[in-house]
């Protein structure tokens, strides 16, 4: 085995690792709960997990997909998750290479997942990840050289400027609230990581993700009200696909325009 595929391999695991950790602050965070203390604990009966009941995909195999203790089945997004975060790890590894920028990016990447699905079951997006993560990323600008410090804070401003006209221009002509306050700090927060270069696309292609997923939903929905579709998760999906195939995206639109 070579040592490039090494590195992959433990870039997975580790990512898997994290993403097991990401399932309690998926869990917990919206809870106001600690994401220290108490030990994971069956949601069912309450039975504190063994530490080899919690490893990461291999335990949700082994048991079949169920609690050891009250054999109620566990939902497969655990090991979704952690299967995610952990292929997640192993391309930034391969897209960034052995440096610093890979350990911000995989902080980066482990923060939008933690994200898109907080989002996706509870519609919000926590301050407690997001307005760290601008400061946290407006710092790592300092040492990744691609990103400058002062393309980080235009991506702030722009990020979160951008959004916010959105949404007020929405409210205005339609006097209802279309976006929330977490998704402009949240494109801020990859304004941060990114650069401002990355806003336009990201909001461009979350957009389109966003219509290619919700229009269908409506449709079947038959148009009735109380839609709501979390754009978080296709900011987040749009930030990945940035991050990973930046230089491929932007031939693919040049191309496109001849």
């Amino acid at each position: 085995m070579s040592l490039y595929v090494k590195a992959l391999l433990f870039a997975f695991v580790l990512g898997a690792v994290i993403g097991s950790f990401l399932n309690v602050c998926i869990y917990r965070i919206p809870a106001g709960e600690s994401i220290v203390s108490p030990a994971s604990r069956c949601p069912r009966c309450g039975q504190a997990i063994r530490w080899y009941q919690n490893i990461p995909i291999l335990s949700f195999l082994l048991l079949r997909g169920k609690c050891g203790s009250c054999h109620v089945p566990i939902s497969w997004r655990y090991p979704a998750i952690e299967a995610l975060t952990g292929v997640l790890f192993a391309l930034v590894l391969d897209q960034y290479g052995v440096s610093v920028a890979t350990l911000a990016y995989w902080l980066f990447a482990a923060s939008l997942v933690t994200i898109m699905f907080i989002d996706l079951d509870h519609q919000i997006i926590p301050d407690v990840i997001s307005l760290p993560g601008i400061l946290v990323g407006f710092c790592l600008s300092f040492f990744v050289p691609w990103v400058s410090w002062l393309g980080s804070l235009v991506g702030i401003v722009v990020g979160g400027g951008s959004l916010l006209l959105v949404a007020w221009g929405y409210e205005l002509l339609t006097g209802r609230e279309g976006m929330g306050g977490g998704d402009i700090k949240f494109l801020a927060m990859i304004g941060a990581f990114l650069g401002w270069k990355a806003v336009l696309p990201v909001v461009f292609m979350s957009s389109l993700l966003g219509s290619l997923v919700g229009i269908p939903l409506m449709l079947i929905k038959g148009g009735r009200g109380g839609f709501a579709l979390p754009f978080g998760p296709f900011l987040a999906s749009a930030a990945l696909v940035w991050l990973l195939y930046a230089d491929l995206v932007v031939a693919t639109y040049w191309r496109f325009l001849g």
